[in-house]
């Protein structure tokens, strides 16, 4: 075996891309912007930039994990366009979800759910003729229950309700807008003035989870509903899979940053999470190893979790 792979996780806020080596070490690893075809920036010329990084590295093959990909027709194929005129050695191109999917069970059967900026899950048992089946992942309008924005959408409404004098919560109230460094007449300002809504309304995921973990009540009972929406999405996608119990799951994104939201999955799915074999990024990497014809065994898997976390740390 010779030459590299790439592999590239992107999500709604941000892109990590490693290269690899046949011996499953990292030989560099890069943070990029969200390759998000819905958001604010050209998505398009990250990629091209990506490639330009890249530059004269013995490339064997690559795999791209990218947000909306096989939702909207419109942005599946110009994702494909994009990636296939600066990386022409026939490419994977998939779901970021499915990519994290591949990740948590190194491309064996589970079921994954992924709560960052948004929310989906994916399960599959992994025979060759396995259907894959996702559940959730509708986009902040009218999905991604239990996300980072939805979280921070929820504390919005809080906020807000409070404010009005509908439903006080005075001490959450004060812990959330020290926080966001603003007073609360400042609140509907500071919403639609952000520069890029979406990815600021997430970053409030981040106080609920430290409010949570001081004892704040209210931010506790919003990670709980949180791990009950995500615990839906799951269950659902064991059962449309031909899952039985009990249901062999993982996890990736930042809300499970919160341990709470796990402690409250475990119990109401019966059974503890199996910890993810690669993050995100390293499904993408496997995938494209995969394509290039190494030959990867679960040694292999393991080194490059290893590295990976160690890059990413």
């Amino acid at each position: 075996m010779s030459g590299f792979v790439l592999g590239v996780d992107s999500g709604g806020t941000k892109t990590v891309a490693a290269l690899v080596a046949p011996d499953a070490t990292v030989a560099s690893l890069r943070r990029l912007p969200s390759l998000d075809p819905t958001a604010d920036g050209d998505w398009a010329a990250e990629i091209a930039s990506l490639a330009a990084q890249v530059g004269e590295a013995d490339l064997r093959s690559s795999a791209f994990g990218l947000p909306f990909h096989g939702e909207v027709d419109e942005y599946t194929e110009a994702q494909i366009a994009a990636v296939r005129l600066h990386f022409p050695q026939k490419p994977i191109i998939e779901n970021d979800v499915r990519i994290a999917f591949d990740g948590a069970f190194a491309c064996g059967p589970g079921a994954l759910i992924l709560a960052g900026t948004g929310s989906m899950a994916w399960a599959s048992l992994g025979e060759a003729d396995s259907p894959h089946i996702r559940v959730g992942g509708w986009g902040d309008i009218f999905g991604d229950e239990g996300s980072a924005y939805w979280l921070g959408r929820e504390v919005l409404t809080l906020l807000s309700r409070h404010i009005d004098g509908r439903a006080l919560s005075p001490d959450f109230a004060a812990r959330m807008l020290a926080a966001m460094g603003i007073q609360q007449q400042q609140l509907m300002a500071w919403c639609y003035g952000l520069e890029s809504r979406r990815s600021g309304i997430a970053g409030l995921a981040r106080h609920v989870t430290s409010l949570a973990t001081d004892g704040d009540e209210v931010a506790g009972h919003l990670l709980e509903r949180a791990a009950a929406e995500l615990s839906e999405q799951l269950t659902a996608a064991w059962r449309l899979c031909g899952g039985t119990a009990p249901i062999h799951w993982s996890y990736a994104g930042g809300v499970f940053n919160a341990a709470a939201v796990l402690d409250h999955m475990t119990v109401r799915l019966g059974t503890s999470p199996t910890l993810p074999r690669l993050p995100p990024v390293g499904g993408a990497a496997l995938r494209a190893a995969r394509l290039a014809g190494w030959a990867v065994d679960d040694a292999w898997v393991d080194r490059l979790g290893t590295a990976l976390r160690t890059a990413l740390a």
